[in-house]
């Protein structure tokens, strides 16, 4: 029995050593395998943000080349415009009159044939302020009531898009 006990106590503790240290390699395993997810958990967070970012770049760029264009190409249209005073003289009146002609342009291609406007002058009047008043091609400025009225639109279109 002593002999037994002497062949199967070394058997015995040699099994007992090796559950041990499987069960204290396991625990290092899921300890390495838990901070590789981590760290993967946090790579593709930053990949994510990335994404993002490059996406709202990208958009920012588009709209940005979108407005670039359209202001290009808005610049391409123009407007030639003439006057000339036309003296109207019968008997008993001496009649000056500002003639006004304007037609529209794209680059070097006329949109528009010549639009004539016919404007009897006054003595003493202004007849530059006469022409663009007149002018149905020239921007107008806006009255101050006007501009906030087009303003608190733009504001409201702006936050509906937002």
């Amino acid at each position: 029995m002593t002999a037994m006990l002497w062949i199967l106590l070394p058997l015995f503790v040699a099994a007992g050593s090796a559950l041990l240290s499987f069960y204290i390699m396991q625990a290092r395993l899921e300890v390495a395998v838990a901070r590789e997810r981590e760290s993967l958990a946090e790579a593709n967070a930053v990949i994510r943000n990335q994404e993002k970012l490059i996406e709202e770049k990208v958009k920012a760029t588009e709209e940005f080349t979108k407005r670039q264009a359209f202001d290009q190409f808005l610049s391409d249209f123009r407007v030639e415009e003439r006057h000339y005073m036309r003296e109207n003289k019968s008997m008993f009146v001496n009649r000056k009159a500002l003639i006004l002609q304007e037609r529209l342009f794209f680059r070097n291609i006329p949109l528009s044939n010549w639009v004539e406007h016919e404007m009897v002058v006054e003595e003493g009047s202004d007849i530059k302020s006469l022409a663009q008043q007149s002018s149905i091609f020239s921007t107008r400025s806006l009255s101050g009531d006007d501009r906030i009225k087009n303003s608190r639109l733009l504001k409201a279109k702006e936050a509906r898009t937002a």
